[in-house]
């Protein structure tokens, strides 16, 4: 690829995409970098990208040489994978640790590695295996990092689809599935000994898409509108995202780990649909990305005021080989060649009029989800996953 022409998109990127906003406002945003594609740039050309959109996080689903080699002396914080298909070998501390030690220890320390997820929603795929390795893979890994005098740089956590609540609105009746407390409780012990925090993937679009008549557009896209009122705290909640975080960390406090801090490892919206992915446009997805990446530089949510919004933003580019439907492959910030897929449109004075504040519909008391399919780096097919909708109704 010609460097010169790349940089000069990730410089034009700058002057529409952030016009001043980002380097002054945006506090720690993060970035999903998925790789199902066959027409992506080099690493070394997405480190520009990366700073261009003020990214200081990325989550990798896995542990790509390429790209950890290629962010060495950033300073970008990473966050990498451990696929579903790895669980029952990482039991096992010795194999955990010859994977640190291959895979994750040559790039140490010129590459900031923080944390490792073990496991990607892996209670909601109904898969008696995989979730009786989650918990025991999770401890070997983390048994390694000590062994290997890393444990207390980076963290060992898993993902978790907004599937584990079975319900969610008003965000203080948020509570996990019954079936899933008996898993939950273990792994939110271990999680609050080790000192990481607890992810979920929160897909407000698909809340949209599954019900568009009933649930309110800017309601879910972060825009300015009437919000709703939860009758038990009496906070004001002006968009969905919030309102399912705080969902989840109510549903942590009724198990006795309300102090665990909740980030959200995955949110995005697609720029492109089918006819029946109501809300899939490209204005859509500007508002909303734009409105979550501007919205990570406040505090907290109606419930946490205070604390810091850990968010990560799905995803980086348009992966043209994902399967399912076309919003599958259009959840980019960018498309392959460096350019924009839509202007997010930030201004200096549009930045202070933001609100304050996987996936189809299921009504909250849902059954079981459905299956969902993996991929090769080992994360879902987002349409696949499953997440709850929080009606304003």
């Amino acid at each position: 690829m010609d460097h010169s022409r790349f940089n000069h998109c990730c410089h034009t990127f700058i002057i529409i995409f952030i016009t001043g906003l980002l380097a002054t406002q945006v506090g720690s945003i993060g970035i999903n970098y998925g790789q199902i594609a066959n027409n992506l740039p080099s690493p070394e050309d997405v480190v520009s990208l990366v700073k261009c959109i003020g990214a200081t996080k990325v989550k990798l689903y896995d542990a790509d040489p390429r790209v950890l080699r290629a962010f060495a002396n950033t300073g970008v914080e990473f966050m990498v994978g451990l696929g579903n298909e790895y669980l029952s070998k990482m039991k096992d501390p010795n194999k955990a640790q010859a994977w640190i030690k291959s895979n994750l220890q040559p790039y140490l320390p010129s590459t900031k590695i923080t944390s490792i997820f073990v496991g990607n929603e892996v209670l909601t795929f109904n898969d008696t295996s995989l979730t009786s390795n989650l918990l025991p893979a999770m401890q070997s890994v983390h048994t390694a990092l000590i062994n290997l005098g890393l444990d207390k740089q980076i963290t060992v956590t898993t993902t978790h689809s907004l599937a584990v609540l079975q319900t969610s609105y008003p965000p203080s009746s948020g509570a996990f599935r019954p079936d899933l407390a008996p898993c939950l409780a273990p792994i939110l012990s271990f999680q609050a000994k080790t000192g990481s925090p607890f992810l979920i993937n929160a897909y407000p679009y698909f809340a949209y898409k599954a019900n568009p008549k009933q649930v309110p557009l800017d309601y879910v896209l972060l825009q300015p509108n009437q919000g709703m009122v939860d009758p038990a705290t009496n906070l004001h909640y002006d968009n969905m995202l919030f309102a399912q975080i705080d969902a989840v960390y109510t549903a942590l406090g009724s198990l006795g780990y309300g102090k665990l801090p909740v980030h959200i490892s995955e949110t995005g919206w697609p720029s492109k649909g089918d006819e029946d992915e109501a809300g899939a446009t490209v204005e859509n997805a500007k508002k909303y990305n734009g409105n979550v990446i501007k919205m990570s530089s406040k505090k907290g949510t109606p419930l946490r005021p205070n604390d810091d919004l850990n968010i990560y933003v799905f995803a980086l580019f348009n992966e043209n080989m994902k399967p399912g439907p076309t919003s599958e492959r259009n959840y980019g910030l960018f498309k392959p060649d460096g350019t924009p897929a839509y202007n997010l449109g930030f201004s200096l004075s549009s930045s202070t009029s933001s609100p304050s504040n996987d996936a189809v519909n299921n009504s909250t008391n849902a059954g079981a989800p459905p299956q969902p399919p993996t991929s090769s780096t080992g994360y879902l097919s987002i349409s696949s996953a499953t997440s709850l909708v929080s009606n304003t109704n």
